[in-house]
């Protein structure tokens, strides 16, 4: 149901809070209500589920439709994820497309973690919402769409994620000598479905790994500074692939000399219902320190995760 949100107004004067004895609420009037909830009875996390007492009292008061989140478990989440081991620094992002609703947002931005973007709009929506743009990156399919669009989004400060050549190109004719990170398919993907597999040859995300020459090319005509590297390969896929991929991310960052930033894009499996496991952050984050470690002893660079 979370299409539903795409459809909220962006202003900010639309989002409301509101006080009870046993809840912490956000409301959206005018359209389905969205609920931040804490002090239940009996834990959510066990199972994520309202009782009976409480649905009919959100159903009484607000009506129907209504959307309901755990502010406690999304700030769980969030500090698990910041507590990824990483020697030489890590910032966490959310993607936002998951869930852009603005409170939602400031919960993350309160929190520490940096925004994923993935069109301009929602670069605004999270501008709107308090996000400081450069706590905030653009990794679109589909550029801005207007170089006056563009160059809004870069005044303000908003890092840019090239996903192409075309793309990289035309950020660097836009903007010749700014810092610029891409988005490399490394060779590989795993996802719960082959609908959340972004990565290997089947998906059309992000730059080919035997394209890096063009890459380059791009960065010098322009004289770009190519600070950053960006992989995703997947939402819900095996952890054990994740860090092969991680290994592989890190052999092309090495072809890389100006990436001091890598971005080892998660969609980590998060377990939704009883006895169903999560992705272990500290187990895979752990598995690939050594390998950071070792590429910083080797060409001399400390990547920031």
């Amino acid at each position: 149901m979370l299409w539903g949100f795409q459809n909220f107004n962006r202003s900010n004067s639309d989002v409301h809070g509101v006080e009870l004895s046993r809840l912490n609420l956000l409301f959206f009037p005018r359209f389905p209500a969205a609920f931040f909830l804490r002090g239940f009875p009996r834990p959510m996390a066990a199972d994520h589920f309202l009782d009976d007492d409480h649905a009919r009292q959100i159903q009484s008061e607000y009506g129907t439709p209504v959307y309901v989140y755990s502010e406690q478990a999304l700030e769980d989440s969030a500090n698990a994820l910041l507590a990824f081991p990483a020697p030489f620094g890590f910032t966490a992002r959310f993607a936002m497309k998951a869930l852009p609703t603005a409170a939602v947002l400031r919960v993350f931005d309160r929190c520490g973690l940096h925004i994923d973007a993935s069109s301009a709009y929602e670069v605004r929506r999270a501008l709107n919402a308090g996000v400081a743009p450069e706590r905030i990156q653009l990794t679109a399919q589909q550029l801005p769409g207007s170089q006056e669009a563009f160059e809004d989004i870069q005044g303000r400060g908003v890092l840019f994620n090239a996903c192409s050549l075309h793309q990289l190109r035309t950020f660097g004719a836009y903007f010749p000598g700014r810092e610029v990170s891409v988005r490399i398919n490394p060779g590989m993907g795993s996802g719960h479905n082959n609908r959340t597999n972004v990565g290997g040859p089947a998906s059309s995300f992000g730059i080919w790994h035997e394209h890096l020459d063009e890459v380059v090319a791009i960065q010098r005509e322009y004289d770009l500074r190519l600070t950053g590297m960006h992989t995703h390969i997947g939402s819900g896929g095996d952890p054990e692939l994740w860090k092969r991929c991680a290994r592989m991310s890190l052999a092309i960052a090495a072809k890389l000399p100006d990436v001091t930033r890598l971005s080892l894009g998660g969609g980590f499996k998060v377990g939704r219902m009883p006895g169903e496991p999560s992705a272990n952050l500290q187990e895979i984050g752990q598995a690939i320190e050594a390998d950071v470690r070792e590429f910083a002893k080797k060409h001399g660079r400390e990547l920031h995760i």
